[in-house]
């Protein structure tokens, strides 16, 4: 949800953005089959009902379809995410992370899909344009794990502690599924703190490739 925001906030900028994701994992501890669904899994994290725990996500969910989104939430698999990480970076590594990365959250909050299930995430990965049997090669391996690793420790030393969390020029920094108008004005605010100003008058020595013009008096 606060990618879309962003990705909702950039169209309205007339200015270059360069977006880059990393890798953060919720619960590195989880199973790669969990047999809670996402409702006894967060009464049980948050010491709430059930019923306290659907209303929460029925939120959130209203919050996704406001944004374009449609979360399943009834079916949502949960699952260890770090494979799909791996996956990620190795599709970074081609060129197409934003794909990988957008098939994947759709695969997982929409289609009700294993996302930590080898399988899963080769046929994911073909349909962005990737080799399955390089991805199945990775997947079978430990390739990719120093990648997760780094960016894992990255957000441990800016003392990131959930996601989404949104880090702008190294320096200004935007955490939860912000509303669309609060990104755009922080991406217009570092944009013009970026623009050069100039200080001096047109009067001085000016010099290209083709030598140097003399200031008219």
């Amino acid at each position: 949800m606060g990618k879309r925001h962003l990705e909702d906030a950039i169209k309205q900028i007339d200015h270059p953005i360069d977006v880059t994701y990393r890798c953060y994992e919720l619960d590195p501890s989880a199973g790669r089959d969990i047999k809670e669904n996402i409702y006894e899994s967060l009464a049980k994290k948050y010491g709430m009902s059930i019923e306290q725990a659907k209303a929460n996500t029925q939120n959130m969910v209203q919050m996704a379809k406001n944004a374009g989104l449609d979360y399943q939430m009834d079916t949502l698999i949960l699952t260890n995410t770090f494979d799909a990480h791996r996956l990620t970076m190795y599709a970074k590594s081609q060129g197409l992370m934003k794909e990988m990365t957008e098939r994947i959250l759709r695969a997982h909050f929409s289609e009700s899909k294993h996302i930590g299930d080898h399988q899963t995430l080769a046929d994911l990965a073909v349909e962005v344009g990737l080799n399955r049997e390089a991805v199945e090669k990775l997947l079978a391996s430990d390739e990719m794990t120093a990648e997760v690793r780094a960016d894992e420790q990255a957000a441990q030393q800016y003392r990131i502690t959930g996601v989404p969390f949104f880090l702008i020029n190294k320096k200004y920094a935007l955490s939860g599924a912000q509303p669309v108008e609060v990104f755009v004005q922080a991406l217009n605010k570092v944009i013009a703190e970026d623009e050069i100003v100039v200080l001096n008058t047109e009067d001085g020595l000016n010099c290209d490739e083709n030598g140097c013009e003399i200031p008219k008096k």
